[in-house]
């Protein structure tokens, strides 16, 4: 069969874009790519930069005078900090592992259309995206009911489950796995358990590591919840030391390791890099996570868009 070649031509040009539009395009790109970037680098610019610089001259992306003061003094409260970057990681890890675990398995039973309570718990979910019971009321579960305060459970319960992780799931498997594969997995004798961990699991990576991805950053940058529950000293994370610090710099030096007085430390303390020194230790890792995941992240964004 014979096929116009200016028919084919033409098809061609209407999935093209013009290059005046690419252009914009690329640009566009590049100047959002720099408002991220350019932030990061500026900080850690401050972080090198002598307190003496900072107070003549202020922040600048050119210091007069480089210094490693900051990270000098946060190698000596080494002990202090490593307890809190353990104390993130942990809550992190755990958190995200258990955050996974139920928001999966909530999606996956309220996208199957054979699920009798489907549009009851449908709703359950969704009005909580909309109304909340709002602080008091979770302040008075967590510490009075649950008696949560001064445990790692109260900085990873609050943010396991999240009302737009599950809607994104339940679109995600609604769209992707279709109910033949489930009938017939039912009739070769498999139970509900094993076609979600066997069969569903396994062709759900796109989701698993958006959904993943966000409650990892959701974890890793939460300070209010450590603030608000923790009082213990040694199971404070290091967002919410982080969050002290720039309340307060003296929160570093209420126990000098050096053997001097707070006086003396705080007057020989680069305060204002060692704010930025910190922030520099808390993105560095996260970031570094974030490029493993980024092969499913759209994916796992777009399915079950609608398609033209």
């Amino acid at each position: 069969m014979k096929v116009d070649n200016k028919v084919i031509k033409k098809g061609k040009g209407l999935n093209q874009i013009k290059s005046g539009t690419n252009i914009v395009f690329n640009i566009i790109f590049i100047i959002l790519s720099l408002m991220c970037i350019v932030p990061v680098i500026f900080v850690f610019i401050i972080s090198i930069s002598s307190e003496a610089s900072l107070a003549k001259f202020g922040y600048s992306f050119f210091p007069a005078e480089l210094s490693d003061a900051a990270y000098i003094y946060l190698w000596k409260e080494r002990m202090m900090i490593l307890k809190a970057l353990w104390i993130s990681v942990l809550v992190t890890i755990g958190g995200t592992l258990l955050g996974l675990g139920l928001t999966t398995s909530m999606g996956y039973v309220l996208s199957r259309k054979s699920y009798k309570l489907q549009s009851f718990y449908t709703w359950v979910i969704f009005i909580p995206m909309i109304f909340n019971g709002g602080l008091a009321a979770s302040y008075v579960v967590n510490d009075k009911l649950l008696n949560l305060s001064d445990t790692l459970l109260a900085l990873i319960l609050p943010l396991a489950v999240s009302s737009f992780n599950i809607i994104i799931c339940k679109t995600f498997f609604r769209t992707t796995i279709p109910d033949s594969v489930i009938e017939s997995a039912k009739i070769d004798g498999a139970t509900q358990l094993g076609i979600f961990n066997k069969i569903v699991l396994p062709i759900s990576k796109p989701v698993i590591a958006t959904i993943g991805l966000f409650l990892s950053f959701g974890y890793w940058n939460d300070w209010f919840l450590s603030s608000l529950y923790i009082r213990n000293k040694d199971l404070i994370s290091l967002q919410a030391l982080l969050n002290s610090m720039v309340k307060n710099i003296q929160f570093l030096a209420s126990n000098p390791d050096g053997g001097v007085s707070i006086q003396q430390y705080l007057a020989n303390m680069p305060k204002e890099s060692v704010r930025m020194a910190i922030a520099i230790v808390i993105v560095v890792p996260i970031a570094c996570a974030y490029p493993f995941f980024q092969r499913y992240f759209v994916t796992g964004l777009t399915i079950g868009a609608v398609k033209g």
